[in-house]
């Protein structure tokens, strides 16, 4: 029998109740294992977090942990590539990496009566990695290819741009896997320095399963095994001073028929107090669907498929950005409406009708991206890369539900700065130009593209 149709939607259910899984913290051998507890899941994560972020790279040698990262899987002092590929497949795990401006993250999940096994493979990879020339040479090569494709459309170099308006010459200024012709320079030597300088600390030990099947103490012990002395956590924020005067960088692309923009200045860094409000009022302007800029942008001019504007911060440094891809006919008439849409919020402020869609998105999103091991192991990192408390997740949620336009609008006043704005175009350049000119938003600077 075919079941009827619905005539009407039905409605929402009540919403379940929210928990975090409790924390445990266990000094072992000079390094430390934070686990959450998840009674009875059958699979287990574990996370070898490093103070060892793109931040650590000396000059001229970006994008040295990224290689890094991906030729710790082409063999170790022990086993090649071929056999440590085998003795993972024989466990059935699965290695990942990541890093970032402040963590370098060297990632197992393995079924939890594995994960010892699969911990002493993490660190046979972290610590003992072959690294021959050859092969972190082909790596490379591999990754200037990758960043040459990706550098062939639109957007790359107007975030360079950007980044380095905002940034200068300080390592924040330049890609964090550097460009094309960076990487392709990048010397082997320094991808080896770069292991031995900052893969020797303990570092710490982040573990996600059912721990009353795992030995926290033991994997913690081999995970830190042979390692020195923990490194000094960098200090001091990080930012070129701005002249409040905007201008606008044109990158010619030439007959593009979209132009590409990003609108961007300084921001407060992640521990600042106003995080969770600036958050809120970064959603309100553009960090949803139903943003003013993309409502505006979007349904109402018709010039993008979409636009986000949000406050992004890392442990030294935080910035404001808006990215969008608009028709090339559109490009002044964009770059106006997004100018006048910060002006707007930063004078006027919020409604209660925005702030409430704003905190219960970014409250459900917080729910539901901590729902996989994976996801609550990277919650784990934000807690120690930051100094949060352990009860932050659970904290953070209560306070993006509690928190009103009252303030969420002083923040969007204090940290929107509308005559700082950078403003970069990527496009045909001789086509919108003129119209550029006569938005009156700023001077025109002319950035040549990277061959």
């Amino acid at each position: 029998m075919t079941a009827p149709l619905l005539a009407d939607r039905p409605p929402a259910g009540p919403p379940r109740p929210y928990a975090f899984p409790p924390l445990v913290r266990l000094p072992v051998a000079g390094g430390e294992v934070l686990a959450a507890h998840l009674p009875g899941q059958p699979l287990a994560e574990a996370v070898l977090l490093l103070d060892a972020g793109a931040g650590r790279e000396r000059p001229g040698a970006e994008g040295a942990a990224g290689v890094l990262l991906k030729a710790l899987e082409e063999g170790t002092a022990t086993r090649d590539a071929t056999a440590y590929a085998y003795a993972m497949e024989c466990l059935g795990a699965q290695l990942s990496t990541h890093v970032d401006w402040d963590r370098v993250e060297v990632g197992v999940s393995a079924h939890v009566d594995r994960l010892l096994a699969a911990v002493g493979l993490l660190t046979e990879a972290a610590r003992t990695p072959r690294l021959d020339p050859a092969d972190v040479t082909r790596v490379r090569d591999d990754e200037a290819a990758a960043l040459r494709m990706e550098w062939a459309g639109p957007g790359p170099r107007a975030d360079a741009a950007l980044r380095h308006a905002l940034f200068g010459d300080q390592r924040p200024g330049r890609p964090i896997h550097g460009d094309p012709r960076s990487a392709a320079a990048l010397p082997v030597a320094e991808v080896r320095a770069y292991h031995e300088r900052w893969f020797r600390q303990p570092g710490v030990l982040l573990v996600v399963g059912d721990l009353d099947r795992l030995d926290l103490e033991a994997l913690g012990a081999v995970a830190f095994a042979g390692t020195g002395a923990p490194v000094p956590a960098e200090t001091g924020l990080i930012g070129a001073e701005l002249a409040s005067t905007r201008r606008i960088l044109l990158i010619d692309r030439p007959d593009a028929v979209q132009s590409t923009l990003r609108l961007g200045h300084l921001g407060p860094h992640r521990a600042h107090p106003d995080h969770v409000a600036v958050q809120l009022a970064g959603t309100v302007l553009g960090g949803s669907f139903t943003s003013r800029l993309n409502h505006l942008l979007r349904e109402v001019r018709g010039f993008t498929y979409g636009v986000r504007g949000e406050f992004a911060a890392s442990r030294r440094f935080g910035r404001f950005t808006v990215r969008a891809a608009v028709r090339a006919d559109a490009t002044a008439a964009a770059l106006t409406d997004a100018v006048g849409e910060v002006v707007r919020i930063r004078a006027e402020g919020v409604t209660e009708d925005e702030v409430a869609v704003a905190r219960s998105w970014r409250a459900g999103q917080l729910s539901v991206e901590s729902q996989t091991t994976g996801a609550i192991a990277r919650l784990l990192s934000s807690i120690v890369v930051h100094g949060l408390p352990d009860d932050f997740v659970v904290r953070q949620r209560e306070r993006y539900l509690a928190a009103t336009p009252g303030e969420v609008a002083p923040a969007a006043a204090t940290h929107l700065r509308p005559d700082d704005l950078v403003l970069v175009v990527e496009g045909d350049a001789a086509r919108i130009r003129a119209d550029l000119a006569g938005t009156g938003l700023g001077e025109i600077v002319d950035v040549p593209r990277l061959t």
